[in-house]
C-alpha cells in the first residue's frame, strides 16, 4: 500500500494537468489546482470501516490527502472535531435535528489548522524554505505555528485589526508578521508583489492546492461521524471559500469511493454577513463569479473577503448540490451567538454564529424543513474573539457589598 495516492494537479477550468512533485501556484489560466488521487487503487486498498482502527487526526485519510512521504507529516493532533446533537437550540429553533461541528476544539483554536497542517506538511515535502501570505487572523496564526514546527519561515500580512490573539499566535511562533492599515485584499497585494520579487512560495488561500485537502476532511469526518449516512444540510460560513470548496470535493471523492450514496448530496449553504456578502449577490444574480465588494466590513472578520479568488468554484458547490447563499445581519449573528451559549454552552466565533442565525432565518422560509439534518459548522473558538461580548453591564461590587436575587 502507497501512503497516498495522489496522482495529479488538475485545473477545473482549462483541465491543464500538472505534476504534484514539483512546486506549484495558479495554472497558466489563472485558477486555483485541485489535487486528484488514484480513487480505483484506493478503493481496492482501504475500505471505511478500516477507519476505525486509526488515529483521530485527519491524518487517518491519509490515502486521500497529497503528502507521499509520511516522514514529512507535521501534525499537532488536529482533527476529529466535536459533533454534537444541539437539542435545546434545535427545539428552539424548530430544527429537532441540529447539530454542530465544532472546530474551535482543534490546535491553534481554528479550522484554519487543517489547511495549515496539510499545507505546511506538503510545502516540507516540496523543499520550500519560505512562506508568505495575507490572512484575517487565524489562517495566519496556523500556518506561522506549523510552519514553525516544520523550520519553515513565515511571513505572514494581516489587517492592523484582526483579533489580537491571531497576532500574538504569529508572534510568539517566530514568525515575521507584518499588519497593513487596509482589508486582506490590501495584505493580498503586499504579498503578491513580495512573491513576485522574492520568488517566495505563495501559501494565499487557492494560491497553493494543498490547503483545500485539509479543509475536505472536515467533510470526511461529518460522514464518518454519521456513520455514512448523508445529511441534509450543511451550513458553511465563507470567506475565501475553502472550507465549503473542500466539503463538496470530499463528498465528491467519498461517492467515487462507494463510501456514501450517490443519490444524494447535502445542500450546501455558504453564509455570508451582510456588511460583506459577493457570493450571495452573485447567487441571487445566478452568475458564476462574484464581484469584489466595496466598503466591507463585519464582526464575523474571517468571513469579511471582498472578493474570493475561488469564488467560482464555491458557487459551483452551491449550484451542483441545490444549496443557496444566504446573508444575515449582525444583531442576528450576534444574537446567535449569544443563543448557542446560554441553550448549549458552546462559546462559539462570530463566522461559526452566523451559520446559525442563517440556519433559523432558512428554517422560518421552510428552505430548512422540520425533519432536516442540519449540521452547522463553527470554524473557532469564541474566546479568540473577546471584543465581541459586551461587559459594560456587569456590576462592580465592593467587599462589604452582597448579591441581592
Amino acid at each position: 500500500m502507497s501512503y497516498s495516492y495522489v496522482s495529479h494537479l488538475e485545473c477545473p477550468k482549462c483541465h491543464e494537468v500538472y505534476p504534484n512533485h514539483e512546486v506549484q501556484q495558479l495554472c497558466q489560466c489563472g485558477s486555483p489546482l485541485l489535487v486528484r488521487y488514484n480513487l480505483n487503487e484506493v478503493k481496492k486498498n482501504l475500505k471505511k470501516e478500516d477507519l476505525t482502527k486509526r488515529e483521530s487526526s485527519l491524518w487517518r485519510y491519509h490515502e486521500v490527502l497529497p503528502v507521499s512521504q509520511e516522514q514529512n507529516v507535521i501534525s499537532l493532533g488536529e482533527g476529529m472535531t466535536p459533533f454534537v446533537h444541539m437539542k435545546q437550540l434545535g427545539l428552539n429553533m424548530n430544527i429537532p435535528n441540529l447539530y454542530i461541528k465544532d472546530e474551535g476544539i482543534i490546535p491553534t483554536g481554528s479550522f484554519k489548522t487543517r489547511g495549515a497542517s496539510v499545507g505546511v506538511s506538503k510545502a516540507k515535502e516540496l523543499g520550500v524554505d519560505q512562506l508568505a501570505m495575507p490572512t484575517n487572523g487565524n489562517a495566519g496564526a496556523a500556518w506561522a505555528l506549523y510552519a514553525a514546527k516544520a523550520g519553515i519561515k513565515a511571513t505572514i500580512v494581516m489587517p492592523e485589526d484582526a483579533p489580537t490573539i491571531t497576532r500574538k499566535e504569529v508572534a510568539i511562533s517566530g514568525g515575521d508578521l507584518h499588519l497593513v492599515n487596509g482589508l486582506i485584499s490590501d495584505a493580498g497585494q503586499i504579498v503578491g508583489k513580495l512573491v513576485k520579487e522574492k520568488g517566495i512560495y505563495d501559501a494565499s488561500t487557492l494560491k497553493e492546492p494543498y490547503r483545500i485537502e485539509g479543509k475536505k476532511t472536515m467533510g470526511y469526518e461529518i460522514l464518518e461521524q454519521l456513520n455514512w449516512e448523508v445529511p441534509d444540510v450543511i451550513l458553511y460560513p465563507t470567506g475565501g471559500g475553502v472550507g465549503l470548496i473542500g466539503i463538496y470535493k470530499a463528498l465528491l471523492e467519498l461517492q467515487e469511493l462507494g463510501w456514501i450514496s450517490t443519490e444524494k448530496l447535502p445542500r450546501l449553504v455558504a453564509v455570508q454577513a451582510e456588511g460583506c456578502a459577493p457570493i450571495v449577490k452573485a447567487w441571487q444574480e445566478g452568475k458564476t463569479e462574484s464581484e469584489f465588494w466595496e466598503n466591507s466590513e463585519t464582526s464575523a472578520f474571517g468571513i469579511n473577503v471582498p472578493k474570493a479568488l475561488g469564488d467560482f468554484l464555491v458557487l459551483e458547490a452551491i449550484y451542483q448540490t441545490n444549496g443557496c447563499a444566504i446573508a444575515v445581519s449582525e444583531a442576528d449573528l450576534s444574537q446567535a451567538q449569544k443563543e448557542v451559549a446560554k441553550l448549549e454552552g458552546n462559546f462559539i466565533c462570530p463566522e461559526g454564529a452566523a451559520t446559525f442565525a442563517a440556519a433559523r432565518t432558512l428554517r422560518k422560509q421552510n428552505w430548512i424543513n422540520e425533519n432536516d439534518k442540519v449540521i452547522c459548522l463553527n470554524t473557532g473558538q469564541g474566546i479568540k474573539y473577546p471584543e465581541s461580548v459586551d461587559l459594560s453591564n456587569v456590576p462592580l461590587l465592593q467587599p462589604e457589598d452582597v448579591i441581592k436575587q
